[in-house]
Protein backbone atom coordinates (compact mmCIF):
# COMPACT_ATOMS: atom_id res chain seq x y z
CA UNK A 1 0.00 0.00 0.00
CA UNK A 2 1.66 3.60 -1.13
CA UNK A 3 1.50 6.20 1.48
CA UNK A 4 -1.05 8.33 -0.15
CA UNK A 5 -3.43 5.19 0.17
CA UNK A 6 -2.49 5.38 3.84
CA UNK A 7 -3.41 8.77 4.25
CA UNK A 8 -6.77 8.94 2.32
CA UNK A 9 -9.35 10.54 4.60
CA UNK A 10 -12.56 8.75 5.48
CA UNK A 11 -15.30 9.46 3.19
CA UNK A 12 -18.84 9.30 4.12
CA UNK A 13 -21.94 8.09 1.57
CA UNK A 14 -24.17 10.93 2.91
CA UNK A 15 -21.91 13.72 3.20
CA UNK A 16 -19.16 13.18 1.23
CA UNK A 17 -18.19 16.57 -0.81
CA UNK A 18 -21.58 18.02 -0.15
CA UNK A 19 -22.14 21.36 2.02
CA UNK A 20 -24.12 19.66 5.02
CA UNK A 21 -24.56 21.16 8.70
CA UNK A 22 -22.50 20.07 11.35
CA UNK A 23 -25.45 18.84 13.73
CA UNK A 24 -26.73 16.82 10.65
CA UNK A 25 -23.26 14.92 10.31
CA UNK A 26 -23.34 14.71 14.35
CA UNK A 27 -26.57 13.04 13.93
CA UNK A 28 -25.61 10.21 11.50
CA UNK A 29 -22.13 10.18 12.70
CA UNK A 30 -23.22 9.44 16.65
CA UNK A 31 -25.46 5.77 15.12
CA UNK A 32 -22.09 4.94 13.39
CA UNK A 33 -19.13 5.80 15.92
CA UNK A 34 -17.71 4.37 18.89
CA UNK A 35 -17.80 5.54 22.16
CA UNK A 36 -14.36 7.32 22.19
CA UNK A 37 -14.52 8.62 18.67
CA UNK A 38 -14.84 12.11 17.77
CA UNK A 39 -16.61 13.65 14.35
CA UNK A 40 -15.16 16.47 12.73
CA UNK A 41 -15.58 18.66 9.16
CA UNK A 42 -12.51 19.83 7.58
CA UNK A 43 -12.83 23.06 5.42
CA UNK A 44 -11.28 25.75 4.20
CA UNK A 45 -11.65 29.42 2.76
CA UNK A 46 -9.45 30.17 -0.05
CA UNK A 47 -6.92 27.50 1.13
CA UNK A 48 -6.68 28.38 4.84
CA UNK A 49 -7.76 25.24 6.54
CA UNK A 50 -9.53 24.35 9.40
CA UNK A 51 -10.78 21.02 11.12
CA UNK A 52 -13.96 21.82 13.26
CA UNK A 53 -15.50 19.99 15.95
CA UNK A 54 -18.92 19.93 17.66
CA UNK A 55 -18.65 20.74 21.09
CA UNK A 56 -22.23 21.94 21.95
CA UNK A 57 -23.46 18.10 22.97
CA UNK A 58 -20.31 17.10 24.57
CA UNK A 59 -17.84 18.29 26.29
CA UNK A 60 -14.48 18.43 23.71
CA UNK A 61 -11.58 19.88 25.33
CA UNK A 62 -7.49 19.14 23.45
CA UNK A 63 -4.15 19.57 25.06
CA UNK A 64 -2.01 21.46 23.12
CA UNK A 65 0.00 18.30 22.53
CA UNK A 66 -3.04 16.70 21.01
CA UNK A 67 -3.88 19.43 18.65
CA UNK A 68 -0.50 19.68 17.37
CA UNK A 69 -0.30 16.03 16.36
CA UNK A 70 -3.73 16.35 14.64
CA UNK A 71 -2.67 19.55 12.64
CA UNK A 72 0.50 17.17 11.67
CA UNK A 73 0.25 16.95 7.74
CA UNK A 74 1.83 13.56 7.68
CA UNK A 75 0.48 11.77 10.87
CA UNK A 76 -2.66 13.57 11.55
CA UNK A 77 -5.36 15.85 9.53
CA UNK A 78 -3.54 19.00 8.66
CA UNK A 79 -4.89 21.85 9.24
CA UNK A 80 -4.33 26.02 9.71
CA UNK A 81 -6.47 26.09 12.24
CA UNK A 82 -8.70 23.98 14.76
CA UNK A 83 -11.98 25.53 15.28
CA UNK A 84 -14.63 23.78 18.43
CA UNK A 85 -18.24 24.58 17.71
CA UNK A 86 -19.31 25.90 21.54
CA UNK A 87 -22.75 27.03 23.29
CA UNK A 88 -23.02 30.83 22.79
CA UNK A 89 -21.90 32.88 26.54
CA UNK A 90 -24.12 35.62 25.63
CA UNK A 91 -26.92 36.38 22.72
CA UNK A 92 -25.21 35.20 19.58
CA UNK A 93 -26.17 31.61 17.71
CA UNK A 94 -22.76 30.19 18.96
CA UNK A 95 -19.52 30.30 20.34
CA UNK A 96 -16.51 29.70 18.49
CA UNK A 97 -13.37 28.48 20.09
CA UNK A 98 -9.97 28.85 17.60
CA UNK A 99 -6.75 27.18 18.60
CA UNK A 100 -3.69 27.38 15.33
CA UNK A 101 -1.87 24.50 15.28
CA UNK A 102 0.68 24.55 17.68
CA UNK A 103 -2.08 24.82 20.10
CA UNK A 104 -2.51 28.24 21.18
CA UNK A 105 -5.46 29.45 21.44
CA UNK A 106 -6.28 32.83 19.48
CA UNK A 107 -8.66 35.98 19.60
CA UNK A 108 -10.20 35.39 15.69
CA UNK A 109 -10.04 34.30 12.41
CA UNK A 110 -11.87 35.56 9.59
CA UNK A 111 -11.65 32.68 6.98
CA UNK A 112 -12.36 30.28 9.97
CA UNK A 113 -15.81 32.37 11.10
CA UNK A 114 -16.74 32.48 7.19
CA UNK A 115 -16.38 28.77 7.20
CA UNK A 116 -17.99 28.54 10.56
CA UNK A 117 -20.99 31.00 9.79
CA UNK A 118 -21.93 29.07 6.40
CA UNK A 119 -22.22 25.83 8.36
CA UNK A 120 -24.55 27.08 10.72
CA UNK A 121 -26.57 28.94 8.41
CA UNK A 122 -27.02 25.60 6.83
CA UNK A 123 -27.76 24.13 9.67
CA UNK A 124 -30.59 26.50 11.02
CA UNK A 125 -31.66 27.57 7.68
CA UNK A 126 -30.77 31.02 8.13
CA UNK A 127 -29.31 33.98 5.95
CA UNK A 128 -27.69 35.70 8.79
CA UNK A 129 -26.30 34.07 11.96
CA UNK A 130 -23.89 35.72 15.05
CA UNK A 131 -21.03 34.08 16.61
CA UNK A 132 -18.97 34.97 19.57
CA UNK A 133 -14.97 34.55 19.54
CA UNK A 134 -12.66 35.79 22.30
CA UNK A 135 -12.66 39.35 20.50
CA UNK A 136 -16.27 39.70 20.29
CA UNK A 137 -19.68 38.69 17.73
CA UNK A 138 -19.21 39.12 14.52
CA UNK A 139 -22.61 39.27 12.25
CA UNK A 140 -22.51 36.88 8.79
CA UNK A 141 -24.85 36.54 5.76
CA UNK A 142 -25.15 35.06 2.62
CA UNK A 143 -24.13 37.71 -0.03
CA UNK A 144 -24.45 35.91 -3.41
CA UNK A 145 -22.45 33.63 -5.79
CA UNK A 146 -21.83 31.11 -2.47
CA UNK A 147 -20.18 33.69 -0.96
CA UNK A 148 -20.27 34.63 2.90
CA UNK A 149 -19.81 38.57 4.49
CA UNK A 150 -18.86 38.52 7.65
CA UNK A 151 -18.82 41.85 9.59
CA UNK A 152 -15.49 42.17 11.42
CA UNK A 153 -15.88 45.09 13.72
CA UNK A 154 -14.35 48.38 13.84
CA UNK A 155 -10.37 48.10 13.72
CA UNK A 156 -8.28 49.44 16.82
CA UNK A 157 -5.66 51.38 15.86
CA UNK A 158 -4.17 52.82 18.90
CA UNK A 159 -0.06 51.41 20.03
CA UNK A 160 -1.62 50.20 23.26
CA UNK A 161 -4.43 48.22 21.33
CA UNK A 162 -2.03 46.43 18.85
CA UNK A 163 -0.82 46.24 21.19
CA UNK A 164 3.41 47.56 20.34
CA UNK A 165 5.84 47.51 23.46
CA UNK A 166 6.45 51.05 22.67
CA UNK A 167 4.49 54.32 21.81
CA UNK A 168 4.26 53.94 17.70
CA UNK A 169 2.61 56.02 15.30
CA UNK A 170 0.36 52.91 14.24
CA UNK A 171 0.59 54.43 10.69
CA UNK A 172 4.23 54.63 10.36
CA UNK A 173 5.65 52.18 13.28
CA UNK A 174 9.49 52.82 13.78
CA UNK A 175 10.34 49.33 13.40
CA UNK A 176 13.74 48.49 10.95
CA UNK A 177 13.95 44.91 9.47
CA UNK A 178 16.27 43.94 6.76
CA UNK A 179 15.43 46.56 3.81
CA UNK A 180 11.69 46.29 4.34
CA UNK A 181 9.93 50.63 4.44
CA UNK A 182 8.25 50.80 8.20
CA UNK A 183 5.17 48.88 8.57
CA UNK A 184 1.51 49.66 9.54
CA UNK A 185 -0.19 48.48 12.72
CA UNK A 186 -3.51 46.91 12.84
CA UNK A 187 -5.90 45.23 15.24
CA UNK A 188 -8.68 42.84 13.87
CA UNK A 189 -9.35 40.91 16.95
CA UNK A 190 -5.51 40.22 16.86
CA UNK A 191 -2.83 41.94 15.83
CA UNK A 192 -0.89 42.97 12.53
CA UNK A 193 1.77 44.48 11.10
CA UNK A 194 1.62 45.21 7.40
CA UNK A 195 4.61 45.96 4.92
CA UNK A 196 3.63 47.42 1.72
CA UNK A 197 6.44 46.44 -0.74
CA UNK A 198 6.96 47.24 -4.53
CA UNK A 199 7.41 43.58 -5.74
CA UNK A 200 5.66 40.90 -2.94
CA UNK A 201 7.81 38.21 -5.15
CA UNK A 202 11.01 39.31 -4.41
CA UNK A 203 10.26 39.46 -0.13
CA UNK A 204 11.98 36.44 1.62
CA UNK A 205 8.92 35.72 3.85
CA UNK A 206 9.87 32.28 5.18
CA UNK A 207 12.71 34.70 6.35
CA UNK A 208 11.50 37.20 7.69
CA UNK A 209 8.16 36.58 8.50
CA UNK A 210 9.44 34.95 11.61
CA UNK A 211 11.55 37.44 12.62
CA UNK A 212 8.71 39.54 12.79
CA UNK A 213 6.22 37.52 14.06
CA UNK A 214 8.76 37.20 17.44
CA UNK A 215 10.32 40.36 17.94
CA UNK A 216 10.02 42.40 20.88
CA UNK A 217 8.04 45.37 19.93
CA UNK A 218 4.84 42.51 19.54
CA UNK A 219 4.71 41.45 23.34
CA UNK A 220 2.08 39.02 21.76
CA UNK A 221 3.24 38.17 18.80
CA UNK A 222 2.12 39.17 15.53
CA UNK A 223 0.63 38.09 12.18
CA UNK A 224 2.96 39.43 9.14
CA UNK A 225 1.42 40.81 6.10
CA UNK A 226 3.33 41.80 2.89
CA UNK A 227 1.43 44.18 0.31
CA UNK A 228 2.00 45.13 -3.41
CA UNK A 229 -0.56 47.68 -4.54
CA UNK A 230 -2.06 46.89 -7.93
CA UNK A 231 -4.18 50.27 -8.33
CA UNK A 232 -6.52 51.44 -5.86
CA UNK A 233 -9.01 48.59 -6.33
CA UNK A 234 -6.34 45.99 -6.01
CA UNK A 235 -3.47 44.91 -3.53
CA UNK A 236 -1.99 41.64 -3.84
CA UNK A 237 -1.12 40.59 -0.41
CA UNK A 238 1.17 37.56 1.32
CA UNK A 239 0.91 36.41 5.10
CA UNK A 240 3.00 34.86 7.54
CA UNK A 241 0.44 34.26 10.41
CA UNK A 242 1.47 34.18 14.46
CA UNK A 243 2.08 30.37 15.64
CA UNK A 244 0.68 29.00 12.10
CA UNK A 245 3.69 30.28 9.43
CA UNK A 246 3.17 31.05 6.09
CA UNK A 247 -0.54 30.07 4.75
CA UNK A 248 -2.27 30.52 1.74
CA UNK A 249 -4.97 33.18 3.02
CA UNK A 250 -5.71 35.10 6.17
CA UNK A 251 -9.30 37.09 6.60
CA UNK A 252 -8.50 39.16 9.02
CA UNK A 253 -4.74 39.79 8.03
CA UNK A 254 -6.44 40.86 4.47
CA UNK A 255 -9.21 42.93 6.54
CA UNK A 256 -5.79 44.74 8.07
CA UNK A 257 -4.25 45.35 4.65
CA UNK A 258 -7.57 47.19 3.17
CA UNK A 259 -7.91 49.63 6.62
CA UNK A 260 -3.73 50.38 6.45
CA UNK A 261 -3.88 50.96 2.29
CA UNK A 262 -6.78 53.48 3.17
CA UNK A 263 -4.65 54.75 6.58
CA UNK A 264 -1.78 55.48 4.18
CA UNK A 265 -4.17 56.51 1.12
CA UNK A 266 -2.85 53.80 -1.56
CA UNK A 267 -6.63 52.77 -1.80
CA UNK A 268 -10.43 53.19 -2.33
CA UNK A 269 -12.54 51.91 1.08
CA UNK A 270 -13.41 49.12 -1.20
CA UNK A 271 -10.75 47.05 -2.49
CA UNK A 272 -10.38 43.39 -3.43
CA UNK A 273 -6.78 41.53 -2.03
CA UNK A 274 -5.83 39.01 -4.07
CA UNK A 275 -3.77 36.24 -1.48
CA UNK A 276 -2.28 32.65 -2.90
CA UNK A 277 -5.76 30.84 -2.78
CA UNK A 278 -7.61 33.23 -3.98
CA UNK A 279 -9.36 36.84 -3.52
CA UNK A 280 -11.54 38.28 -1.24
CA UNK A 281 -13.20 41.47 -0.97
CA UNK A 282 -13.25 43.91 1.88
CA UNK A 283 -14.94 47.32 2.53
CA UNK A 284 -13.96 49.59 5.50
CA UNK A 285 -17.43 50.87 5.45
CA UNK A 286 -17.30 54.93 6.51
CA UNK A 287 -14.08 53.95 8.29
CA UNK A 288 -16.21 52.07 10.88
CA UNK A 289 -16.64 48.23 10.69
CA UNK A 290 -14.71 46.05 8.18
CA UNK A 291 -16.92 43.65 5.76
CA UNK A 292 -15.10 40.88 4.71
CA UNK A 293 -16.38 38.32 2.00
CA UNK A 294 -15.06 35.52 0.35
CA UNK A 295 -16.03 31.79 -0.56
CA UNK A 296 -15.90 28.58 1.16
CA UNK A 297 -15.52 24.72 1.03
CA UNK A 298 -16.01 21.86 2.84
CA UNK A 299 -13.87 19.31 2.11
CA UNK A 300 -14.33 16.05 3.97
CA UNK A 301 -16.09 14.47 6.92
CA UNK A 302 -14.09 12.45 9.28
CA UNK A 303 -14.01 10.80 12.64
CA UNK A 304 -10.82 10.16 14.80
CA UNK A 305 -10.29 7.85 18.05
CA UNK A 306 -9.67 9.41 21.54
CA UNK A 307 -6.80 6.95 21.52
CA UNK A 308 -5.02 8.88 18.91
CA UNK A 309 -4.67 11.83 21.00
Amino acid sequence: MSRNQLHQPTYYPRYTRQFTSLLGIYEYMIKENKPDELQFTKMHGLGNDFVIFDGRKEKIVFTKVAIAKLADRYTGVGFDQLLIIKEPKRTAHIYVEIYNANGNKVESCGNGIRCVAALMMEELNLDEVSLETMSGTTHAKHSGNKNISVNMGTPKLTWSEIPLQTKNDISNVNLVIDNLPKPVAVNMGNPHIIFFVDDIDTVEITKLGPVIENHPLFPQKTNVEFAQVLDHNNIRMKVWERDAGMTMACGTGACAVGVASVLRGLSKNKIKVELDGGCLFIEWQDNKEVIMTGPTSVVFTGIISQSFL
